[in-house]
């Protein structure tokens, strides 16, 4: 657990910002290759990103201030509402402030709001990979404990108490990784529009159930419910959103036209 990569001067620079700036940088540059393979300019997705980046960043930072006021913010000055370097952003609110953005851009801007789901879903999983690192290293969303070989330590001082536990940050990193790549290959064989925006919202729900398992946060912070907690609940609804989804896609049955030359 190390939050502080280095120093600007007397300006620290957390691991957290760095692995999330190098998740929306991959994500995007990523998305802007996919996008031609669906013969799309690849600034669709560049035009995108600064309202994808503010809708997920606002909608993460509102789950978790409204996840934990009472508990830290509620007696603190307000400006720590704002205060995300070391930290404080769910993954939920992010995905559904992500979703908000890109659906008042798709008005805005007059294009299909499935078409850029689909160019975009694989990069929110890969994203999602330097996400988990960066919160590996500042010591959140960590894991029960265990007492197998590659068990970790955070410090004393860390909610653990030292206690060995599962990192898992680690695990839904790499699941993460997995998912990103199997989208892009289903990107590219996907006929049907919204069906790979689909397919993330179907098969996260599936890996973050499993990464839940691991996680023991949520129980010592109390935020279980009747044996759930707040990310097995949700993605239980992403679940069915990613069904939903599925059906009014295939439904529709908006064909897509790609050009198979390209190597993206």
């Amino acid at each position: 657990m190390h939050p502080i990569a280095f120093h600007l001067g007397d300006i620290p620079v957390y691991w957290y910002g760095i692995f999330m700036a190098t998740g929306f940088l991959l994500g995007f540059w990523t998305a802007a290759k996919r996008a031609v393979i669906r013969k799309e300019s690849p600034e669709i997705a560049l035009n995108l990103g600064p309202w994808l980046v503010i809708g997920a960043l606002a909608g993460a930072r509102i789950w978790y201030v409204v996840s934990f006021w009472d508990t830290q913010f509620k007696d603190a000055p307000f400006s720590s509402v704002f205060m995300i370097r070391d930290g404080g952003l769910v993954f939920h609110g992010g995905l559904i402030g992500a979703l908000l953005a890109g659906g008042i851009y798709s008005k805005l801007h007059h294009t299909s709001y499935l078409k850029l789901a689909d160019i975009m879903a694989p990069s929110v999983a890969l994203g999602h990979t330097f996400g988990r690192l960066g919160c590996f290293m500042t010591g959140c969303c960590y894991g029960r404990a265990t007492d197998l070989p590659w068990g970790v330590h955070f410090p004393d001082d860390h909610a653990t108490h030292g206690e060995m536990v599962h990192p898992s940050q680690i695990y839904s990193s790499l699941l993460n990784l997995a998912l990103y790549f199997l989208l892009a290959w289903f990107y590219r064989k996907s006929r049907v529009e919204g069906m790979v925006i689909s397919a993330y919202l179907l098969l996260y729900s599936g890996t973050r159930l499993l990464a839940e398992s691991f996680r023991g946060d949520s129980v010592i912070n109390g935020s279980e419910v009747q044996g759930w907690s707040p990310g097995e609940s949700m993605s239980l609804i992403v679940f069915v959103m990613g069904l939903v989804l599925a059906a009014i896609s295939y439904y529709r049955n908006v064909r897509i036209d790609v050009d198979k030359s390209v190597q993206a």
